[in-house]
């Protein structure tokens, strides 16, 4: 018996309302931009030589971070997967940090860095500055790929090959070779992200295409003209995702656990896997909280103490969105993860995991763009004035990374247990209760703690779709940052940096007991 495809209504339910609330915004606003105040071909003339250079420029400053991030991501990863480096699991965990920081905040302490050690922030505040600040961002997401699919090789092939040759001609021409699909995906995935990203350059002062789409929005007013823009960069986006979409669809690097095969480990290279994985840690981790802390106190407690008050009022509620957030998330990723774990082969790649995966990647700033222009009506008035966009934002962004990392749970579990339990005639939701929740409950768990993480420190969505009133932590530093002293900048992002870093050691925490426990299951069966 096959596992069969469920077509219950609650995930019909959950299919039909996130594509009228999340997935409709973007249609509409595609279909807006196109032909709305004109003909197709009246429309395209607004887009002038300029834009696309400035579209040049920006792909030229994604295509420097992705090379560079990779790179360095399968330096550290070969470093973490492939060598008996010390403390490989602690490196593993930690290095991860940048990822979940909201990137502003690297932003301030890189301009803090530069201020303090040279008393001028002229190169970090540009094109370079910014690639330089991007790849410290993503390169662990680099990490966490290839170091994927350094793991997964096969010991055999590359005994093999020792047999006649060295350790360097084996990574060479067998190990790197092997993982190519992993290094395309790793430069495609951090390419679609440096594109779209927003706070740094905005910090930066440096124009890019998603600035220039915001200050067309926001500031000019010219909406037709932003969401011509936001097309051109969703069909960039679009396109290289149509390249490796069906690598990142299964994404086998968003899980926990995992049986794989067995992973070769050198000797030699663990010293030096030491040394550069410390060193990375201080650069990317260590040296953005020690240079905001040196920034914070250097006049004393008073910019800290202040920082405290202004952000206090946001705390509650950014806490309460992030974790609504964090459980729409987790149960809209539940729902694509178990139909199409539960599909036959030839449908595996069905329509939710499609959709998810485009508003994934999506920009964010062009998200919120699209949520505005489809929710600002009055029969919308409901979701327009209140969380309910911002949740939204929320769910459509993130939604991909729980269902992958459930997904990927949900393989390794054995189809008999299902199957057996079909056959004693135990019902759906009996069998999700008693056998496929306990199981994935890592899997779960590890799914909301990124979509808080990712939540609480969501920006380019966020800051285009709050409500008037609102008050969200990363929204108000950002605002209150342009024109705040340097002392003051730097407490709050401090603060911001040290909720988040607490929040992730908090929940590492409470996760260890679980993936343990999940391990020594795994080992038993």
């Amino acid at each position: 018996m096959g596992r069969r495809t469920i077509g219950h209504p609650v995930y019909v339910a959950t299919y039909i309302l996130f594509v009228l609330f999340a997935v409709l915004p973007v249609v509409y606003t595609l279909g807006a931009a196109l032909f709305t105040d004109g003909s197709l071909q009246e429309n395209l003339q607004q887009l002038d030589r300029e834009t696309f250079l400035l579209l040049g420029k920006s792909a030229l400053l994604a295509f420097f971070t992705g090379l560079f991030s990779t790179i360095i991501g399968t330096f550290l990863g070969f470093s973490l997967y492939k060598t008996k480096t010390r403390f490989r699991g602690f490196f593993k965990v930690v290095l991860l940090v940048p990822l979940f920081v909201s990137p502003y905040i690297l932003a301030v302490a890189w301009k803090d860095f530069f201020f303090l050690v040279s008393g001028n922030t002229g190169f970090i505040m540009s094109y370079a500055g910014v690639v330089m600040v991007l790849t410290t961002i993503y390169a662990p997401l680099s990490m966490l790929i290839t170091g994927s699919a350094l793991s997964n090789i096969n010991a055999g092939m590359e005994e093999a090959g020792a047999l006649i040759t060295n350790q360097r001609r084996v990574v060479w021409h067998i190990t790197l070779p092997l993982i190519k699909p992993a290094l395309i995906s790793s430069f495609v995935l951090v390419f679609i992200f440096s594109i779209s990203e927003f706070s740094v350059p905005a910090f930066f002062g440096v124009r890019v295409f998603t600035t220039e789409i915001f200050t067309q929005f926001s500031a000019f007013y010219n909406h037709s003209l932003a969401m011509l823009q936001s097309v051109l960069l969703i069909l960039v986006c679009v396109f290289l995702l149509l390249t490796e979409g069906r690598y990142l669809a299964d994404a086998p690097f968003l899980s926990i656990g995992g049986r794989g095969t067995r992973n070769k480990l050198y000797s030699r290279g663990s010293i030096a896997g030491l040394a550069v994985s410390s060193g990375w840690l201080l650069l990317t981790v260590g040296m953005p909280f020690l240079v905001l802390f040196i920034q914070s106190f250097s006049g004393g407690w008073e910019s800290f103490i202040r920082a405290f008050r202004l952000l206090e009022p946001t705390f509650g509620d950014s806490f309460l969105l992030a974790a609504a957030g964090a459980f729409l998330i987790v149960f809209v990723g539940f729902a694509a993860a178990y139909r199409s774990s539960r599909s036959s082969s030839s449908s595996r790649h069905h329509s939710f995991d499609g959709l998810l995966l485009f508003l994934f990647a999506i920009p964010s700033i062009i998200y919120g763009i699209s949520l505005i222009k489809f929710f600002n009506r009055p029969a919308l008035e409901w979701v327009y004035a209140g969380y309910a966009i911002i949740l939204i934002g929320y769910v459509g962004k993130f939604s991909f990374i729980a269902s992958r990392l459930i997904g990927n749970a949900m393989k390794q579990i054995p189809a008999s247990l299902d199957e057996a339990a079909q056959i004693e005639g135990v019902s759906v939701f009996s069998r999700l209760w008693k056998i496929e929740i306990p199981l994935i409950l890592p899997a779960l768990f590890a799914a909301f703690i990124i979509g808080f993480i990712f939540s609480l420190g969501e920006l380019g969505t966020t800051i285009m779709v709050y409500p008037p009133g609102t008050e969200i932590m990363p929204i108000k530093v950002f605002t209150i940052m342009a024109n705040a002293p340097q002392s003051l900048t730097s407490s709050m992002t401090l603060i911001v940096f040290s909720v988040t870093l607490l929040v992730i050691t908090v929940f590492y925490f409470m996760m260890k007991p679980l993936t343990k426990k999940y391990k020594i299951a795994d080992d038993r069966s």
